[in-house]
């Protein structure tokens, strides 16, 4: 979500013969850098204007847009850093990176490419016609509309489109998703999570830069840098409004626990971590407390296993694919998480996280689970793949 790379300048050969042509003087700067100068500086007060929830300031940079949109958000810092800027007469089109950090969430600055739609006023003053997400950047949520904003005691949910009573529900959800989290994986992390909703799931396409159809039928996901440090942006749970509706109780509480799950256990989960471990790990946090029996929960690989189909391996990182067939993604984080469950039972909720965390120590993928499975739980990936086998029959047959 970087910016654009940086636009060249005219250069500096033949400086005096180009006075005409794009310098300011012989030895000077080239006009480009001048203006993308002059732009930085108005681009800061815009910023200045943002944080100080100061319309009349935003008003003197450009169209009043998404201002008033923010204005709930509560924002530590916020800036932009011009990358490119293509000129054309008195209008312009620049590309900028801007950088906002929430306050009390954010370790580190977000930051997304915008583009923004220039002229000059009769001062020869730069105005922001419009500013956008640039091309390939996902939206951000003011962009979609005016932002609601609920604090909750372990929780921060932003919403657009939602009354203040769903918004409360969330972060209710989310204050008992926190500490449940927290007992099964320890308190190593933030215990804090940012729950943010639009108003349908074209909206939460758009906040992560996808095609609505990649997530038609997923409640919710979370977004973050895999293995990321303690100085970091927070993690967002982007909720699709459309499938999270229709859950029962139950299900909204497995959907907020298992997401609050990946934002607790990020900085331990890295590249070296497969799927199956990840999404049956932090399904089995979320169904840790709920009394569901493998047979409830899991529906599609009991059917698997009746018709005499027990899976054969442990699910590949492309069997969670949202893009595919819905059985079997759903088989899939279900084999997760019958693989994470059965680690709990026979070797330990204690081993269990040290699996995790051993698995996600290494580097790479290759040989990452070979050698936490033999350090950790005192078994090879063949060995415990026929135990997981067996497990699937005894508790799903």
């Amino acid at each position: 979500m970087a910016g654009r790379g940086r636009a060249s300048g005219h250069g500096g050969v033949a400086l005096c013969l180009l006075l005409l042509v794009g310098l300011v003087g012989c030895g000077g700067k080239p006009a480009t850098d001048s203006a993308r100068t002059d732009l930085q500086r108005i681009l800061d007060r815009r910023a200045t204007a943002v944080l100080d929830r100061d319309r009349a300031a935003f008003v003197r940079t450009g169209a009043l847009s998404w201002f008033e949109n923010l204005s709930a958000v509560p924002l530590a810092a916020w800036s932009y850093r011009v990358t490119a800027l293509h000129r054309t007469g008195a209008t312009a089109t620049a590309d900028a990176q801007l950088g906002y950090r929430v306050q009390g969430y954010d370790g580190a600055p977000v930051t997304v490419g915008r583009t923004l739609k220039l002229s000059r006023d009769a001062g020869g003053r730069w105005y922001v016609d419009a500013e956008q997400p640039a091309r390939k950047s996902p939206q951000q949520l003011w962009d979609q509309g005016e932002v609601t904003v609920v604090r909750g005691k372990h929780s921060l949910v932003m919403g657009v489109g939602q009354s203040g009573e769903a918004l409360h529900s969330y972060a209710d959800l989310a204050d008992r998703a926190v500490p449940a989290v927290s007992d099964a994986w320890g308190t190593d992390w933030s215990r804090h999570v940012v729950v943010v909703v639009p108003q349908s799931l074209a909206g939460m396409a758009g906040l992560l830069g996808s095609p609505s159809s990649a997530y038609r039928g997923i409640a919710a996901v979370t977004t973050g840098e895999t293995g990321a440090p303690a100085r970091a942006p927070a993690d967002r749970i982007i909720v699709n409004p459309d499938a999270y509706g229709v859950l029962g109780a139950l299900g909204k509480q497995v959907v907020l626990t298992h997401e609050t799950t990946h934002v607790a256990t990020r900085a331990h989960t890295t590249p070296a971590t497969p799927l199956w471990l990840s999404e049956g790990y932090a399904d089995w946090a979320g169904y840790r407390d709920s009394g569901r029996t493998p047979a409830q929960a899991a529906p599609e690989l009991q059917e698997a296993v009746h018709a005499g189909r027990t899976p054969a391996a442990l699910p590949a990182d492309q069997d969670f694919g949202f893009s595919g067939d819905a059985t079997e993604l759903a088989r899939a984080y279900e084999a997760g998480w019958m693989a994470c469950r059965m680690i709990a039972e026979q070797w330990g909720e204690v081993r269990l996280d040290e699996f995790y965390r051993a698995v996600g120590a290494h580097q790479k993928r290759a040989g990452a689970v070979e050698d936490a499975m033999k350090k950790v739980l005192d078994t090879t990936p063949e060995e415990f793949t026929a135990q997981w086998r067996d497990h699937l029959r005894a508790e799903l047959g």
